[in-house]
């Protein structure tokens, strides 16, 4: 196996790929390479700067750590975007494309067989499946949904380069086998499901209705009462004396 080197991750992946056929599929890995080679052309990592390795629903890269994050990012925040969204508007249900993205960096060692071996790469794959992504996905009309990892905001990210918003990034917590991991979603953070009722939980006492207000001499009084004193119409007029209700005498 060859010294680990350290590079900048890039992963793709493709949104619901196991629900289309074969055909579905073999078409959005062609959509997938190409959007990919074009979006590192535009940032200047030609195929002499870059490895990659094929997952199926996903494609994942080793790019020349000499070669410029920020303009990758740059790349990734707007070509990718507006690629998705020209061939998705000309594309049936099924073949239109979504992608979860993850940008990180570390040490990866490639082996003889061309096998991919870090601890980095292995926290980069977290990220990618993280729930947090897959909600910001969901819950976004876009067709494209980011997350770097805490490394890459921290040397990058959060000086708010040219065509890199650190303000549009947020933190998340991602679960892992080695414990939490720390990561930056860009664009809003996807909305909490609503909590369902505990049904163990004890029902809320019934608040008991007011009864109808009574008073003594001059007051009022319903159902068989009396309603004394000065009385005012509807008119506006004033009548004297006092009212029975019920089956006393009027």
């Amino acid at each position: 196996m060859n010294d680990p080197v350290n590079s900048t991750i890039l992963l793709l992946d493709i949104e619901k790929y196991s629900e289309r056929d074969d055909v579905e599929q073999a078409y959005l890995r062609r959509m997938l390479y190409d959007l990919t080679d074009r979006t590192l052309l535009a940032a200047g990592v030609d195929e002499t700067r870059r490895r990659r390795a094929d997952r199926g629903d996903s494609v994942m890269e080793l790019i020349d750590a000499n070669c410029s994050v920020i303009a990758l990012l740059r790349a990734l925040l707007t070509e990718v975007p507006a690629r998705l969204r020209s061939q998705n508007r000309r594309a049936s249900a099924a073949a239109r494309m979504r992608l979860r993205g993850v940008v990180a960096s570390g040490y990866v060692a490639v082996d003889p067989l061309d096998g991919w071996v870090g601890s980095d790469l292995n926290h980069a794959c977290r990220l990618l499946d993280a729930d947090a992504l897959r909600a910001a996905l969901r819950d976004r009309r876009d067709d494209f949904a980011l997350c770097v990892s805490d490394p890459v905001y921290q040397g990058v990210v959060r000086h708010s380069h040219t065509g890199v918003p650190a303000e549009e990034f947020r933190s998340v917590t991602v679960d892992s086998k080695n414990g939490p991991l720390g990561a930056w979603l860009h664009g809003p953070l996807p909305q909490e499901p609503p909590q369902a009722a505990d049904p163990a939980a004890p029902a809320a006492p019934a608040v008991p209705s007011a009864p109808f207000p009574t008073s003594g001499p001059g007051g009022a009084q319903v159902n068989g009462g009396v309603f004394g004193g000065a009385n005012h119409g509807i008119g506006g007029g004033v009548f004297h004396g006092d009212v029975r209700f019920g089956g006393g005498d009027r």
